[in-house]
């Protein structure tokens, strides 16, 4: 099983998951980062360090994000597949990242 960025990133993309990831298996969208559940190790890594708790492991997914789970699956493998690099470096958050993350009660 892998973990999920749930839709709680969406116009955040606060990177601080790619930086701790061992294995390479986030991707990025325009508004938000995903992770592709091949490469994912289930480190949990990744969890603890987001500032919007947006990452979960797959059987602790919250009802309300299931569809996250195939969005994650369809769009890293969409990235991975046209030849874009995992992302592994920490970048600025949106420009709306900080209201996003009140607006979430973080």
């Amino acid at each position: 099983m892998a973990h999920v960025v749930t839709s709680k990133c969406l116009g955040c993309k606060f990177t601080d998951c790619v930086e701790v990831c061992p294995v390479a298996c986030f991707y990025e969208l325009d508004g938000q980062v995903v992770i592709h559940p091949d490469d994912c190790i289930d480190c949990t890594a990744c969890v603890d360090v987001c500032p919007v708790q947006a990452i979960y492991d797959e059987p602790n997914l919250p009802a309300e994000f299931r569809a996250d789970t195939e969005y994650n699956a369809t769009k890293s493998r969409e990235v991975k597949d046209s030849g874009a690099e995992a992302i592994t470096a920490k970048k600025d958050a949106l420009p709306t990242a900080e209201q996003r993350k009140k607006d979430l009660g973080y």
